[in-house]
């Protein structure tokens, strides 16, 4: 069976590009279809691989603004030749769904989330904060991109979603039904410690709809120590809304990351997320969750057992779920073993049987 993995842009780190690189453990052979690739704001296993980029590499300064060619991304999929292929394993949450398939070969979607400027524009540009001209620029092109989405996930003969949150979405949007497979979290990295430290914990990137925020006036309000790791464009404001037990650490080394985590008293996860891989890695570590009760978070926060759920995306909300906090109340082994659910091993194995169960129902 021959493989092409497709991608939507490579050109930065996150949890889309985890699911990429585990993509690429299982079909080592297969070379990865993307729009853009820069080598150097990516892991550096992706330059070991055949990556293929399309002509919209070249347009300029898509690299680091690619949200300025919007419009760009459906003809650049469009234009790759997938001719020869048995399937086609898309890793999707933009446009790279729209790639055109051969005769006689299978599309199976690993859907991150149908594309959230497509279908919540007015949220998107809410949580992205851009220029307040941007919506009447781009409603009108709104109608034209969901019918193209629609067809190109009519496409599809399979989508696996990475959360429930995403199985309603793909359900409502596209009218089709999905299983789910969570993505991979590296477990093995991550361990429980006994030496533990007084500091709740915040691991992300700093852009507006992480609400980081909220965390940040919590722990600030309540007078808690809080680090906040990771960087971002909404650094500045952050660190001017954060009091003296507020400490922003920047990006940590990979190597740190997990003693970072075994010495919480609890991670604080504030976004809406499709699913979240850092609150899970902190599970990993035995170390509870405090999450706002929306989105992937749903599919690991279990309140009383693995963390504390908040119902509303407040300020008022997370500081009464932080305050009085106990995190004694909770067992780190019960923990990390809910954690365990979401090991790399496990999400290889599942997809392999669903590409298998695919393939030979094909046959039949």
């Amino acid at each position: 069976m021959r493989v092409a993995l497709v991608h939507d842009w490579l050109n930065q780190s996150g949890g889309a590009e985890d699911v990429l690189a585990a993509l690429a453990r299982i079909f080592p052979a297969a070379p990865i279809y993307t729009s853009i690739y820069a080598p150097e704001r990516v892991s550096a296993a992706f330059r070991e691989r055949d990556v293929r980029v399309s002509w919209a590499d070249r347009l300029p300064g898509i690299h680091r603004q690619q949200q300025r060619y919007l419009l760009a991304f459906p003809f650049a999929f469009r234009g790759f030749d997938l001719s020869g292929y048995d399937l086609i394993l898309s890793n999707k949450s933009g446009f790279c769904h729209g790639v055109r398939k051969p005769s006689g070969a299978k599309h199976i979607c690993y859907c991150l989330t149908p594309t959230r400027y497509v279908w919540d524009l007015q949220g998107y540009l809410e949580r992205e904060r851009f220029h307040p001209a941007l919506p009447a620029l781009m409603r009108p092109l709104m109608g034209w991109l969901q019918r193209w989405d629609r067809r190109a996930a009519d496409g599809i003969d399979h989508f696996v979603a990475i959360s429930s949150a995403v199985q309603r979405r793909i359900a409502r949007f596209y009218g089709r039904d999905s299983v789910i497979i969570h993505p991979p979290v590296d477990t093995d990295r991550f361990r429980p410690s006994e030496q533990k430290g007084d500091y709740f914990l915040v691991v992300s990137r700093l852009i507006p709809y992480k609400r980081i925020d909220l965390a940040v006036q919590a722990c600030t309000r309540l007078n808690l120590p809080l680090i906040v790791a990771g960087d971002g464009r909404d650094r500045a404001r952050l660190e001017a809304l954060a009091g003296p037990m507020v400490q922003f650490v920047g990006r940590v080394p990979e190597a740190d990351l997990p003693d970072l985590m075994a010495r919480c008293r609890a991670f604080i996860f504030p976004g809406r997320e499709d699913f979240g891989i850092a609150p899970v890695q902190a599970m990993a570590s035995g170390r509870p969750v405090t999450a706002f009760a929306a989105g992937g978070a749903l599919d690991y926060v279990q309140a009383g057992r693995t963390g504390v759920l908040f119902e509303e995306q407040s300020l008022h909300s997370l500081t009464e779920a932080l305050h009085g906090f106990a995190d004694d109340a909770f067992d780190e082994g019960e923990i990390r073993e809910e954690a365990m659910r979401f090991d790399r091993g496990e999400f290889e194995s599942r997809l392999r049987g669903f590409i298998e169960t695919v393939w030979n129902s094909a046959d039949t």
